[in-house]
C-alpha cells in the first residue's frame, strides 16, 4: 500500500500536469476508492495547496502553483533506462537520437549511487538489425501523427495485395515485434490499422486534419474497448 503522504504528493504531481483530472481517474490511477480521493483533496486544500474544482466536475491546481525540483528514486530511474533502451531499438531514428540526449541528462543529475545502479539494469534491447519495420518511416509518420499531416500510404496487406490509401494519423502502438498506425482511412471511411513493414511508400501530403468527437484516437479506443466487452 502506498504510503498516504506519498499518495498526496502523487495527487500534486498529476494534478499538476494536466488541465483537469477528475476523482475518478485519481482513484483509478493511485488504486484506491474515489472516497479516498475526496478526503485527500480537502485535507490538500486546508494544508494549502491551491486545489480548484468540486466534486463530480474535476481538480486542477491554480495557475503559478509549483514544487521543488524532483529525485528520482532507484526504481524510477532503472525503469526509465529500460524504457528507454527499448525505444532507442525499436522506435525511429529522430526518437532514438534524443533519448540518448535525454538519458545522458537524466543520469548526468542523478546520485552517484542511484546512477550506478539505473545504468546496471539488467533488461536490454540489443539492435541485431531484425526489426520489421523501417527507422526512417517510423519517424515520417511519428512527425505526421504529431502535426496531424495527411499521409499517402503504399500499403501491402498480408494477403500480398497492394493498395494506395489517403489517412489521417492518429497513433502508433507497439504489438510485441510489429508497429501498427491507427488512422482514418478516407478511402474506407473509417478506422483502420496498418503494420508499419507493410507500407512500401509513406508520403506526407500538403493536407491537415483536425480531430473531432466521432473522428479521432480517443473515439477509436473507446470502439475498441466496448467491442472488446461485449460477450
Amino acid at each position: 500500500m502506498t504510503r498516504r503522504a506519498d499518495r498526496l504528493f502523487q495527487i500534486v504531481q498529476i494534478l499538476r500536469g494536466r488541465r483537469l483530472t477528475t476523482a475518478a481517474q485519481l482513484a483509478e490511477r493511485l488504486s484506491v476508492s474515489e472516497r479516498t480521493i475526496y478526503r485527500d483533496i480537502r485535507d490538500l486544500s486546508l494544508s494549502g495547496v491551491p486545489v480548484e474544482g468540486e466534486t463530480g466536475i474535476g481538480y486542477r491546481l491554480m495557475a503559478g502553483f509549483d514544487l521543488p525540483p524532483l529525485m528520482l528514486t532507484r526504481h524510477e530511474s532503472e525503469a526509465l533506462v529500460v524504457a528507454m533502451r527499448l525505444l532507442k531499438t525499436w522506435g525511429g531514428e529522430r526518437l532514438s537520437k534524443e533519448l540518448e540526449s535525454a538519458q545522458e541528462k537524466i543520469l548526468a543529475i542523478l546520485p552517484e549511487e542511484i546512477r550506478r545502479r539505473a545504468e546496471q539494469a539488467r533488461v536490454f534491447a540489443p539492435n541485431i538489425g531484425t526489426q520489421p519495420h523501417s527507422r526512417s518511416t517510423f519517424d515520417v509518420i511519428h512527425h505526421a501523427v504529431s502535426a496531424q499531416r495527411i499521409l499517402a500510404l503504399h500499403y501491402r496487406d498480408e494477403a500480398g495485395h497492394l493498395s494506395s490509401r489517403e489517412v489521417q494519423p492518429l497513433g502508433l502502438f507497439f504489438w510485441g515485434e510489429h508497429w501498427l498506425l491507427v488512422a482514418w482511412c478516407e478511402r474506407r471511411i473509417d478506422y483502420r490499422c496498418f503494420r508499419l513493414d507493410r507500407c512500401l511508400n509513406v508520403i506526407p501530403l500538403e493536407r491537415y486534419f483536425q480531430e473531432s468527437a466521432e473522428r479521432s484516437l480517443s473515439h477509436f479506443l473507446r470502439q475498441v474497448r466496448g467491442a472488446n466487452k461485449e460477450p
